[in-house]
């Protein structure tokens, strides 16, 4: 079991050149403590490498990298995985390495001892020599031109396990002290967390959890402190790793409970992987810890030319009288294809705005934006005005989501006619127009309406939806901004929500600061995950709803519609 847990701990990425590195000792001569003889200090390379003297490797060790060009004032410890048998990750560790000394970091490589200790906990040594390796780094930042309260650390696996105990647990002392080192606090002030293992308490021994992150008893390690020094983070997860992502959502909805900033990232149909990198930079970058922060953007102003569009096509959803629950106070809905100027996908994108069903704007930041980004990538999108406001004796989204499944077998039904696939169909929308997503995703077999054409004889399920920060998903939130931040127990999701057997999959972005929680995108992916569907899940450090309206480059924010064709892409839905 060690062999495999460390197999799937070392990511293997190409080979770069090494630079200059100043090793030095992290324990003085005889005073490190829990010594085992089974113990070595050393990356595989070094273990491998011909003569190797284990006596040599005894005591766990910094490697201080060359200081960067641009130094941003901020230093990155390097932690390798292994399953805590070994430290394995050297591609991996260089790549980081390289990466962000060209983002301004200085940075140091940490190796702790294994293999795991013998009558101890499986982390302790590790934890140990973590915990003194902060001290010294701490210790040298005027030396090294780094602010000592800026540093951060990275890790893969059991890497990201010994990373979360040193971001969590740093007002526990892991060791006595042994000199006036120990006297310099270990605490840290981020951390990027890759694939981190044994978080659970059915894993905590070192084993895959069985449970694949379920079961009622199912709980956080008690290893992991989360003290007044709990720091920010970025979690990192593959949505088919046997470490599950489940732990990453536990971790994250602590984080969230205590009111620590934090992002959590999921990858679908990913294992065992040190995913999503440059999510880490663009975390780092929200946070200030790259650099100061540069003035926020106006997305509509981004993306303000209908250029790559070469026409557009309105038509109405429901013929002359036929519409039903009719609301004299309500907008009439339409349609619009927005057609591509260089068609190159068959499949289509739906958008339609929030609004808290009061109202909405197909031509509003939350649609505009995104539709023109699409028609540029040759992809067909069809906006949709659905009816608001909401309708007086009816559920607050009743007359929307009639819209919306009138709208998708229109959109069905025309599609063969221009050279469009009706079975690569998605639906996308913001706020209130996410729940609305969520609707339309999970409930597809549930007849919001009775017939009244040929038209619907078609099927109105999708296959795949994006949920933009979707609102009034959970308990306490029904109608409202969820006041306990959607991380109680009893924050169930929306009854309303069917997950029938058409469920698609789905991309979730949400802001980790907004009122209408962003646990409401982490609940919903966890039950897909459990029906066995795979999503996509980015929540942003710091941001509210409406995330994206106006941002600052270099972040998520920023970014986030290429989540959406990295999304399409990763599942083909795009081709």
């Amino acid at each position: 079991m060690k062999r495999i847990l460390t197999a799937m701990s070392c990511i293997l990425l190409a080979a770069y050149s090494l630079t200059a590195q100043q090793r030095e000792y992290v324990w003085p001569d005889g005073k490190m403590p829990d010594p085992q003889d089974n113990q070595i200090a050393a990356m595989t390379n070094e273990v491998r490498a011909p003569g190797f003297d284990a006596s040599k490797y005894r005591v766990a060790y910094l490697d201080w990298y060359d200081a960067p060009e641009n130094p941003n004032g901020a230093c990155m410890i390097l932690i390798s995985g292994g399953g805590y048998v070994e430290c394995c990750c050297v591609d991996l560790v260089e790549y980081w390495h390289q990466q962000l000394t060209k983002a301004g970091f200085q940075c140091v490589k940490f190796i702790y001892r294994t293999p795991r200790p013998e009558g101890m906990p499986i982390y302790q040594s590790a934890w140990e020599d973590g915990q003194r390796a902060v001290r010294m780094v701490r210790s040298e930042a005027a030396k090294r031109g780094f602010d000592p309260e800026k540093i951060g650390v990275i890790g893969m696996s059991a890497g990201s396990h010994l990373a979360l105990l040193l971001a969590t647990s740093s007002q526990t002392p892991a060791y006595e002290k042994v000199d006036a080192l120990d006297d310099i606090p270990c605490h840290i002030n981020w951390a990027i967390v890759k694939s981190p293992a044994y978080l659970t308490t059915a894993s905590e021994n070192g084993t895959i959890d069985s449970f694949d992150g379920y079961g009622p008893n199912v709980q956080l390690s008690s290893c992991f402190k989360f003290d007044e020094k709990t720091c920010p983070m970025s979690l990192h997860h593959g949505g088919v790793d046997q470490i599950s992502p489940n732990g990453s959502t536990l971790v994250y909805r602590r984080l969230r409970m205590m009111g620590v900033p934090a992002e959590l990232h999921i990858y679908p149909d990913r294992g065992h992987e040190a995913l999503g990198f440059e999510r880490a930079l663009e975390f780092m970058t929200q946070m200030n810890f790259v650099g100061d922060l540069q003035p926020e953007e106006d997305l509509e102003k981004r993306y303000a030319s209908d250029a790559d569009r070469k026409e557009v096509i309105r038509e109405d959803v429901w013929p002359e009288g036929k519409m039903p629950d009719f609301r004299e106070e309500q907008c009439k809905p339409y349609l619009e294809w927005h057609i591509p100027a260089v068609k190159k996908t068959d499949a289509i994108q739906i958008i339609y705005s929030g609004g808290a069903y009061a109202t909405n704007d197909p031509d509003a930041f939350e649609v505009a934006p995104v539709r023109r980004y699409l028609n540029s990538l040759g992809m067909t999108v069809v906006t949709m005005k659905y009816r608001t406001p909401r309708p007086e004796g009816l559920p607050k989204h009743l007359t929307a989501w009639e819209d919306l499944q009138r709208a998708i077998r229109i959109v069905r039904s025309e599609a063969p006619a221009r050279g469009l696939d009706p079975n690569r169909i998605g639906i996308m929308g913001s706020s209130a127009g996410g729940h609305l997503t969520l609707m339309g995703v999970t409930s597809s077999r549930h007849l919001s309406y009775l017939p009244v054409d040929e038209i619907d004889e078609l099927p109105c399920n999708v296959q795949w939806g994006i949920g933009i920060y979707p609102a009034y998903a959970l308990a306490d939130g029904f109608d409202s901004p969820n006041e306990k931040g959607g991380n109680e127990d009893s924050a169930f999701l929306d009854p309303d929500f069917s997950f029938d057997l058409d469920t698609a999959p789905m991309l979730f972005l949400h802001g980790d600061s907004d009122g209408y929680a962003s646990m409401a995108s982490v609940k919903t992916w966890e039950q897909m995950r459990a029906m066995g569907i795979q999503s996509e899940l980015h929540t942003l450090a710091t941001r509210n709803h409406c995330f994206q309206h106006f941002a600052s480059p270099g972040t998520g924010s920023y970014t986030w519609m290429d989540r959406i064709w990295e999304f399409l892409t990763a599942k083909g839905f795009n081709k």
